[in-house]
């Protein structure tokens, strides 16, 4: 197993690379002298109220130090990646805010050993000078069926913490008080991982393996063992079983949640998931809390509390009532914070209206006779090939683009044999353009979408008063015009342009008199089908390909042998 690429200077000193990273990027932010520690700027500011220390390993960004800030933390304690902080900066870090003025100072420590330990021992020597300090410890964890002499381990809802005590601190309450208070909330929240990949410490092979099959269950922030391994499930699957094993009774450490009851939600990506995979679990959890009866009074989707580059997720439910809301709600600087809206979550938010087509649009008419079966079988001839093809035009396309041109014209395929199952095609020429047009800029996706709706649309104008050969011809010119005007690619760029414009070229002698259409068709086709082979030794000049290097692009262009064999089957389709 290869250690991991990592994108730092050096792995000892990453923790703090990325420490005076952030510092740099935030005028609100400072460093403290000789210390792994970051302060509020505005140090003097805190003078009466209570300080409020946080920290731990690195390699959780943005916790901690992304929540440094009027309203949240006054300062953070960093260790080295996944790491407790050294005593003695902890220590520094308490004196700090208590030479500030701070009316006492509270430590809030995830329930890790090293971390109770070294912010311990830190509080005891801070007491001994006669600091007036306390620590509360959270240990979220929803994990584990059976108590551990541990106890629950410190997770994502340790931010929100963060944040009630913050908004109490700021509001000048006491230390007593907002111990009280924040000792509560961590009683009344529970938190969930769910991970796809492990993690690794730079410099190191990762902490653990999981099959490509498998996901794992319940896992701590620095890759500890969860509690269960399982085939990978859709995310809809996924939360559900996760919400129910944080629920469950017969779990010792689940959140006790009743229909009626009022969370706050944070799905917390763990470092390597992407945005898209994100927002799709989100909707699911907040669809899953409805179905139990639960209202989700806020909820948080973000980066909030990550295991380095860990493709996985956590959910972390806090139960609330409005004045705990009011204290997620109040206002902080911390650069790490969202900009929260202030409303409930929810599912079933009114649709915003789709606008009505204009006065004056016209109505497909639907094809009857030899005609209408014609158009359905050269539709059907060109659905099929597509199709056929999505392997070879996905291979094509992986050297050059994202490698997903055979799903797209896939989709397009499937959108059109759709189509043609609920009813039968326009008629007249134009309509026919048209209405596929609208078709595959709505279902295709893609630049491939829009290049064919341009084509398609544009090629529609000339097909309206006549649909004799020559204006066949005119159609096919006036579609490539709108592709080079809008696309920005010419004949020459690789691309579909190429197939296109040699095809048109043969049927410019559709405006010869006596010209038939099938010999000038098989003309055209032949035309495309060489132009697209020769697009394999072309520079590219448009689309991704346009960046990689034209040693490497060995292949013909995807796009220009789909219309290639979108021509033949329109042809095999006439002839059939």
């Amino acid at each position: 197993m290869e250690v991991p690429k990592k994108l730092v200077n050096s792995v000892t000193g990453c923790a703090d690379d990325a420490l005076v990273g952030l510092v740099a990027c935030n005028a609100g932010l400072r460093l403290l002298q000789g210390h792994r520690v970051v302060l509020r700027a505005d140090l003097a500011a805190i003078r009466g109220r209570v300080a409020l220390l946080s920290g731990g390993g690195s390699g959780h960004e943005p916790a901690h130090a992304g929540y440094v800030g009027k309203g949240m933390l006054t300062g953070v304690v960093a260790g080295a990646v996944f790491t407790s902080p050294a005593v003695g900066s902890i220590l520094a870090a308490i004196r700090a805010v208590t030479q500030a003025g701070a009316a006492g100072t509270l430590l809030i420590v995830k329930n890790y050993t090293g971390d109770r330990l070294n912010f311990g021992l830190a509080l005891e020597r801070a007491r001994a000078e006669g600091a007036d300090v306390q620590m509360v410890v959270v240990g979220d964890d929803s994990a584990f069926a059976a108590p551990k002499k541990a106890g629950r381990r410190g997770l994502c809802g340790t931010v929100l913490i963060h944040k009630v005590a913050g908004a109490l601190a700021e509001a000048g309450a006491s230390l007593n008080e907002i111990v009280k208070r924040v000792s509560a909330a961590t009683k009344a929240m529970g938190t969930l991982g769910l991970s796809l990949s492990p993690c690794s410490v730079p410099g190191s092979k990762p902490t653990f393996q999981l099959a490509n099959d498998e996901m794992e269950l319940g896992l701590g922030i620095h890759g500890e063992a969860g509690v269960r391994r399982m085939k990978v499930l859709p995310a809809d699957e996924a939360v559900e079983t996760m919400l129910a094993h944080m629920t469950d009774p017969s779990n010792a450490s689940h959140l006790p949640l009743s229909p009626g009851a009022s969370v706050v939600l944070v799905v917390n990506n763990l470092g390597g998931l992407s945005c898209l995979e994100l927002g799709i679990v989100a909707g699911a959890a907040v669809r899953s809390l409805e179905r139990r009866g639960i209202r989700i009074a806020r909820a948080l989707v973000g980066s909030f509390m990550t295991a380095l580059e860990m493709a996985g997720v956590s959910l972390t439910l806090l139960l609330v009532d409005e004045e705990l809301v009011g204290l997620i709600d109040a206002e902080t600087t911390a650069m790490a914070w969202p900009n929260l809206a202030m409303a409930p979550a929810t599912s079933q938010r009114q649709e915003v209206l789709a606008p009505k087509e204009g006065p004056g649009t016209a109505q497909p008419e639907p094809s009857t006779g030899p005609g209408a079966a014609r158009v359905q079988r050269v539709l059907e001839r060109v659905c099929s090939t597509l199709l056929n093809m999505q392997d070879e035009l996905n291979q094509l396309d992986r050297e050059a683009g994202d490698g997903d041109c055979g799903h797209t014209h896939a989709r397009a395929a499937r959108a059109i044999q759709e189509w043609v199952r609920a009813g039968p095609p326009p008629a007249a020429p134009s309509q026919l353009l048209s209405a596929l047009a609208d078709l595959l800029l709505e279902q295709m996706g893609g630049s491939s979408g829009v290049l064919y709706g341009l084509f398609l649309t544009a090629a529609a104008r000339p097909l309206l008063d006549r649909d004799d050969l020559p204006t066949w011809a005119d159609a096919m010119d006036a579609g490539i015009e709108a592709m080079q005007r809008y696309g920005g690619a010419a004949p020459g760029d690789r691309t579909m342009l190429d197939s296109l414009c040699a095809a048109a070229q043969a049927l410019h002698s559709l405006r010869s008199p006596g010209a038939t259409l099938l010999p000038v068709l098989t003309t055209a086709v032949e035309s495309a089908e060489a132009a697209a082979e020769a697009t394999r030794t072309m520079e590219a000049g448009a689309g991704r390909a346009s960046y990689i290097s034209s040693a490497r692009l060995l292949q013909p262009d995807p796009g220009a042998v789909a219309v290639a064999a979108v021509l033949r089957a329109v042809l095999d389709g006439l002839q059939s």
